[in-house]
């Protein structure tokens, strides 16, 4: 059982890995200096030796057999020895010599652009060899092609075009095979074989190499998700415990304050810091229950702890958790509100939460101004306050939110300003385009 479980994961994994190199992937890396040097070398050599064959064959030597003539009534003689007829083809023209260069020169760039190579290889030896005929040059132009396609094979990143140009290429050499193919003698033969087993073996290492570059990359992309995933999550339990404990906070203090004096209102700002707890709980259960949903098992709508997002219909709930604490918040909503993703709706309610939070903590005392308008295009949020001093909480991790709150904001295409007025205390403006192609109703 062993076996065959382990023979299937590797059949699984080689399938897996010849549709991946079937795919268009990611070209390897450029070739090195050495990489260049070996190609340049190797291209001009076989252009030497084409281009040196093709001059030889200046003058050639036909040889024509005699044909014997049967005599009937007789046993058919036996052929003479054949006759050797030296033959002055003429000089080779000196684009003819041209031509028996570009069959090799084009290996020069084999690993830079395979597939222009190998056809560039592929059309200049058929025309040379239409026209020069067969000789012994054809067995340089025949190795030229043969490197070619173990260029496009190797190194072309468009997997499938590759396979199809190789099929096409080895049909067009195969068309006419006196003139593309060289003569073996039967001394070549082990060496040929050797050949392709390494050229084999060597592209075998290749498209190793490239398919762990592949899941190395694949890695590190789910790495770099996670890694996302977990900034995104940091930041909403930041937004959502950061704003309701420093509510609590504020809220136990004025209670603590007046509770010999006036147990009435200390009642009323226990009861704020209860409903401030359990509006955190329920914020916090909807942020770890949304992490846990498994497969199509439950339907978000259907658990109240599984309820939507907050979003900018939620502000005034907000303002009024705030106004509790003391502090004068005013809210001013204009405009139609248009097509807002759930996404950018959520993070503009958290740009109002971070800025109320911030106020509550750093200027205590302040007026508060909330201000949301719809505009045909986008929709501005802005959060001013009068200024006003730190309280007990405020710390050195000031800031931190409206930086998590300006990556939240790039997502969606929008921005975040922050800072100091001119005239006292601080303001944030934060600007979130519309769905594109939506409507405004």
């Amino acid at each position: 059982m062993g076996g065959s479980a382990g023979a299937a994961e590797t059949v699984d994994r080689w399938r897996t890995g010849v549709l991946t190199l079937l795919r268009a992937t990611s070209p390897l890396p450029p070739p090195t200096r050495w990489m260049w040097t070996a190609d340049t070398v190797l291209a001009v050599v076989l252009a030497v030796c084409t281009v040196g064959a093709a001059r030889a064959q200046d003058t050639t030597t036909v040889v024509i057999p005699p044909v014997p003539i049967p005599v009937p009534g007789t046993e058919p003689p036996v052929p003479p020895p054949p006759v050797v007829w030296p033959q002055d083809l003429g000089s080779v023209q000196p684009w003819q010599l041209a031509l028996a260069a570009l069959t090799a020169l084009p290996l020069v760039v084999r690993r830079r652009y395979p597939l222009v190579a190998f056809w560039a290889v592929i059309g200049t030896t058929l025309l040379f060899n239409q026209h020069l005929g067969t000789g012994d040059t054809t067995a340089y132009t025949f190795l030229s092609c043969v490197v070619a396609a173990y260029g496009a094979a190797v190194y072309s990143p468009y997997r499938l075009r590759a396979l199809t140009s190789l099929v096409a290429g080895a049909g067009l050499i195969a068309a006419s095979p006196e003139e593309n193919f060289p003569y073996v003698t039967p001394g070549v033969v082990p060496f040929l074989v050797l050949l392709g087993v390494g050229l084999g073996a060597n592209a075998i290492h290749v498209w190793k190499q490239r398919v762990h570059a592949l899941q190395e990359r694949q890695e590190a992309a789910t790495r770099l998700a996670v890694e996302r995933e977990r900034a995104r999550i940091a930041r909403e339990l930041h937004d959502v415990v950061t704003h309701n404990v420093s509510v609590m906070v504020i809220q136990a203090g004025a209670a603590r304050k007046v509770m010999d004096a006036s147990p009435e209102r200390a009642r009323e700002a226990l009861l704020a810091v209860e409903a401030g707890g359990r509006t955190a709980m329920a914020e916090l259960r909807q942020v770890m229950g949304l992490l846990t949903l498994v497969g199509d098992d439950p339907d978000p709508a259907a658990d109240p702890d599984l309820a939507p997002q907050p979003g900018l219909d939620r502000l005034t709930a907000l303002v009024d958790r705030v106004r509790a604490t003391g502090v004068a918040v005013e809210l001013t909503v204009t405009g139609t509100r248009g097509p807002l993703p759930a996404g950018a709706d959520l993070a503009a309610y958290r740009v109002v939460q971070e800025a109320l939070t911030n106020a509550v903590k750093h200027a205590s005392g302040a007026r508060v101004r909330v201000a949301v308008d719809h505009t045909p295009a986008a929709v501005h949020v802005e959060v001013t306050d009068t200024g006003g001093t730190p309280t007990a909480q405020s710390g050195s991790g000031a800031g931190r939110g409206l930086i998590g709150l300006r990556e939240r904001l790039t997502v969606h295409g929008g921005t975040l300003r922050a800072g100091h007025r001119p005239t006292g205390g601080y303001r944030v403006h934060a600007v979130i385009p519309y769905e594109k192609g939506g409507e405004t109703p």
